[in-house]
């Protein structure tokens, strides 16, 4: 990023920037820091996710968590980030372009107050109908009553949950009106803020379970072994961490609004839609609500079906799609979402710079996702034990967690490659598009997952691993619902390829990048785990240390040497170079 734009916010790009070569091109590109922001985000997310492990592992409490995020998170992605970047980013980055900043800091007034208006009637709907919300969501949780009272279940999962959404709804509208301040500065070339922001929603949550601990369990309890605490004060610690992600979302919001106040211009709060530029973004808006609410219609079904599955199934689910969803974020999201100002800025007389830097891109994000992918397949399980193996999180747990992570892991690359070409359908002012492809990826998902997970669940996690089952054991229906997810993203992928070639001539996906960043990843994965076999009883996550650092500096070591692009691009934005 120039240093004009950094420290000048409203000054416009040059003239002549479509027309340079690629490689400046993605030099003024800010995936890096958007990257940094993501990453020290995901790192405390981990953190939080290994101290829910530790209190709640893979059981009907941590199912309860599921759903209370799992519900009030439709609000935030019908009207949040994803959103906000195809209906808001190219308009105001548009007006920021061609030196309107009094119009833009209008625009961005109106679709402020449009947001805090529909986020609190939904909030006061959610908090109103939670009990309707949960038996919706999760039907297999209602017959819990008649199972806590056989002595087969230790909680009612329905009234607990319903309990934990009237905290959640709330948490949710302020984190929608977070997301407005992410377009704000993101059209700004703000990124790392934003992106950072959610650190301290992270450490709120943390910090409410280590404080409800103390609090709740008997003097002198071991908290490291969880060894007598009962089901009683496991409910009332789950509280804790609700009303903790509840000040984290206040926080997460109020620490972007200074920089908001600063590069906004013009900026007053409304409620109209005359505002200059309000009907375009409302005329975006409509498809992109339809597209994610598909995107949220498959989470609610897969949250659904899996409440129909033996107990953990829901939580399952959470623990690996924390770890699908790092690479997806880290390299994909970083990418589109510096990109997304950027590529709204060529017109469509500009096709050539256009598929220049959309395929530079997407070579960029695969360069770290292909070894992700290897990495999961292979190290799956040695990962989830390092980060999640504590406390309640025992070994049926982490074969279970590493089974669904795998089957997600096959469907990596389309999903991160989709999003990409979704912010160019946007860029293009094409926002219907990806939203009919989204409702065939639900169905394909679907039509694969239920007889995979009928099927799957079955068989326990203990006797297709080879070890004894403990006196809850797990069963493998969640892995079905994994294999549908896979299925339903290579299809959207293929379909969103057809139809950006028939509107770009000369599209192609970089499948001989592909296959090049898969040799070098497989050839750094054999040593690896020829390591990981030799090494003596150390414990899981040193273990996990050693082999992925032999994985990762192989894996570079042989890109140097190939003198691979994208690893310069990469070390770029590392080092923070123009």
């Amino acid at each position: 990023m120039s240093e004009l734009w950094d420290e000048n916010p409203h000054a416009a790009a040059p003239a002549d920037l479509a027309d340079r070569e690629p490689d400046e091109v993605l030099r003024k590109s800010s995936a890096g820091t958007v990257a940094a922001g993501i990453f020290t985000s995901r790192i405390i997310g981990f953190v939080r996710e290994r101290a829910v492990a530790h209190f709640f592992g893979v059981g009907a409490h941590a199912d309860v968590l599921q759903v209370a995020f799992r519900g009030p998170n439709i609000l935030q992605n019908l009207l949040g980030e994803g959103t906000i970047s195809a209906a808001f980013i190219p308009i105001y980055s548009r007006m920021i372009e061609e030196g309107r900043a009094e119009d833009a800091g209008r625009f961005a007034g109106a679709i402020f107050g449009l947001l805090l208006a529909a986020a609190s009637a939904l909030s006061l709907l959610g908090f109103l109908l939670a009990e309707p919300i949960v038996a919706i969501f999760t039907p297999g949780f209602l017959d819990d009553a008649s199972k806590v009272a056989a002595g087969e279940l230790a909680i009612d999962r329905y009234r607990l949950a319903a309990q934990a959404v009237r905290i959640m709804f709330p948490m949710t509208g302020v984190l929608v009106l977070s997301a407005w301040c992410l377009g704000v500065l993101n059209s700004h070339r703000k990124f790392f803020l934003p992106y950072f922001a959610p650190v301290l929603w992270n450490v709120a949550i943390i910090a409410g379970l280590i404080l409800g601990a103390h609090l709740i369990f008997e003097p002198g309890m071991d908290v490291r072994t969880l060894e007598g605490v009962t089901s009683s004060a496991l409910s009332r610690l789950l509280f804790a961490g609700f009303f903790g992600a509840l000040i984290g979302g206040l926080l997460q919001f109020l620490v972007q609004l200074p920089l908001v106040i600063h590069v906004l211009k013009g900026f007053r709060v409304s409620f109209s839609t005359r505002v200059k530029g309000v009907r375009e973004a409302i005329g975006a808006f409509g498809p992109v609500v339809a597209g994610r609410g598909v995107y949220q219609l498959s989470s609610y079904l897969d949250l659904l079906l899996a409440s129909f599955l033996a107990a953990g199934a829901v939580a399952s689910l959470r623990y690996a799609q924390m770890l699908y969803v790092l690479p997806v974020s880290l390299f994909g999201l970083s990418v589109a979402a510096s990109e997304l100002p950027e590529l709204s800025r060529f017109s469509k007389e500009r096709i050539g710079p256009f598929l220049r830097r959309l395929s530079r891109s997407m070579n960029q994000m695969l360069f770290l996702t292909v070894p992700t992918l290897i990495g999961y397949l292979i190290f799956g399980f040695l990962i989830v034990g390092a980060i999640f193996r504590t406390g309640s999180f025992d070994l049926n747990d982490s074969w279970l967690v590493y089974l669904v992570l795998a089957g997600y892991s096959l469907g990596l690359l389309a999903t991160t490659m989709s999003r990409l070409l979704q912010n160019a359908f946007y860029a293009l002012n094409d926002t219907k598009t990806p939203a009919k492809i989204a409702v065939l990826r639900v169905v394909v998902s679907t039509v694969i997952a239920v007889p995979m997970m009928f099927l799957l669940d079955r068989y326990s996690v203990a006797t297709t691993a080879g070890f004894e089952a403990g006196a809850d054991p797990l069963f493998l229906g969640a892995v079905g619902l994994a294999l549908g997810a896979t299925g339903g993203a290579w299809l959207e992928l293929w379909q969103l390829t057809r139809s950006l070639r028939s509107r770009v001539d000369g599209f192609t996906l970089p499948w001989p990048s592909v296959k090049r960043m898969t040799g070098t990843a497989l050839l750094a994965a054999a040593p690896s785990a020829v390591i990981w076999a030799l090494l003596p009883a150390w414990h899981v996550a040193l273990k996990a240390l050693v082999v992925l650092l032999v994985y990762v500096f192989i894996y570079f070591g042989a890109s140097h040497l190939q003198d691979a692009p994208e690893m310069h691009t990469w070390s770029g934005r590392v080092q923070g170079k123009k």
